[in-house]
């Protein structure tokens, strides 16, 4: 019975916030709690959605003061030279920055932290993006193909999930589906293409002298601070290298690198709260979603649907099918990562599926490559369950029921192609 109202609680949320019919916020408080009053008692219930509070905090936080911080540097001007320099390279061609969207995306992804990823190419490239008119749904898709594909590193949170799950080695998952990694990577640099063409049909070339005459307000004008552009990449500079060598907690990065900002920039208090009034209605929102996430996941998982669903997917699937249990955990890993988190998947549903292979003669790491290709890889930035996809949403400015319609069909697809490789070199067998 749980596994039935742990799937219709997945079911009623999306069908929610695909058609629109509610706000994500909305969805992701009450769905919960109205399956969790049917599961258990009101206590308890309170507790669970307490403990799910209590984990998203931290990046609740960090993406709150990321938001300000980034939101204060374009403000004071620190993106207006580079996107000039930027347009010039590129001529106004939409097609070549998507492209370049995409690669952007790979390298930065190269630590396996989606946070840090979209902390650095969202903020960097979205005024680019806003000046040539371009969509942000584009954006937002090409950064989450990048850094999905991008997951199946070694050390990104999969891999080293499903190698701990099963007892296996890292490099006995990933050394064998490298080719079809990189062949994902290939399709991902095609899907690009296939958008920046979309986008230059759209607007066409546009001149890059004609492009950067914007027209600023006297507000924005006097909030400009030019004389403190190399102070202010400095500050960006280090606060990104404070990120990925994790010098403190994340939370702790921004708010201290949004503090020096903010006195170094604007020193007069009435200024400093005009800035971050001015972020707060994005910032609110966007934070609201994190601790909502937090309500979603904590009662998913603390009534126990997660791991009853996981039970049910495994007792659904037929014995005359067991051979051909790699295939199906592949192409179904994408799409199970917007019912399951990485830690239930890997650690819950992964050792089950691994031991049913095995009576069918298949090896636990072939199961773990099959669910590396999507579960939380490719899939990850599309999840309502991970709080990175919604620290996308948010730099971006989309929604999420937008961008899972928008990018959803070419992240299964990356997944589909992936795995059609990984069988052709023998990752995976049948």
């Amino acid at each position: 019975m749980l596994a039935l109202w742990g799937f219709l609680t997945i079911a009623i949320f999306l069908y929610l916030i695909l058609s629109k019919r509610v706000s994500v916020i909305v969805a992701l408080i009450l769905v919960p709690v109205i399956f969790g009053l049917l599961t258990t008692n009101l206590k308890s219930l309170g507790e669970m959605i307490l403990e799910g509070v209590s984990g998203v905090a931290p990046t609740g936080i960090m993406l709150a003061f990321a938001i300000l911080f980034f939101g204060l540097m374009g403000k004071a001007g620190l993106f207006d030279p580079v996107i000039s320099r930027v347009l010039k390279l590129v001529k106004g061609d939409p097609l070549k920055i998507v492209m370049g969207t995409a690669f952007i995306g790979m390298l930065t992804h190269l630590d396996g932290s989606g946070a840090s990823t979209f902390l650095i190419t969202i903020p960097a490239l979205l005024p680019l993006y806003e000046k040539l008119g371009m969509s942000r749904l584009v954006l937002a898709g090409v950064v989450a193909l990048s850094a999905g594909t991008m997951n199946i590193v070694p050390w990104g949170g999969p891999t080293a999930r499903a190698a701990s799950a099963l007892g296996v080695e890292t490099t006995e998952l990933f050394n064998p589906v490298i080719p079809a990694m990189l062949v994902g990577l290939v399709w991902v640099l095609f899907v690009s293409y296939i958008l920046g063409k979309r986008e230059q049909k759209r607007l066409g070339i546009q001149q890059s002298e004609n492009i950067f005459t914007q027209e600023l307000s006297k507000e924005d004008i006097e909030a400009r601070r030019p004389k403190l552009f190399w102070v202010n990449l400095g500050l960006t500079i280090v606060t990104l290298i404070a990120l990925v060598k994790v010098w403190l907690p994340l939370p702790i990065v921004f708010m201290v690198a949004f503090a020096i900002a903010l006195i170094i920039n604007y020193p007069n208090p009435k200024d400093q709260q005009e800035r971050i009034t001015e972020q707060a209605t994005g910032m609110v929102t966007v934070v609201s979603i994190i601790f909502a996430a937090g309500i979603f996941t904590g009662v998913l998982t603390g009534t126990g649907m997660i791991e009853a669903m996981a039970k049910a997917l495994v007792n659904m699937i037929p014995e005359s099918t067991g051979s051909f249990m790699a295939l199906f955990v592949a192409i179904t890993s994408m799409p199970l990562s917007l019912v399951f988190t990485p830690d239930a998947y890997y650690f819950g549903v992964l050792p089950i599926l691994s031991e049913t292979a095995s009576a069918y003669g298949i090896e636990p790491v072939i199961i773990g490559r099959a669910a590396i290709l999507g579960q939380m890889t490719t899939g990850f930035p599309l999840s309502p369950l991970t709080a990175s996809t919604f620290l996308l949403l948010g730099l971006a400015r989309v929604e999420l029921a937008d961008h899972q319609k928008f990018i959803f069909g070419w992240a299964f697809g990356t997944t589909i192609i992936m795995t059609i490789v990984a069988f052709l070199t023998g990752a995976i067998t049948i």
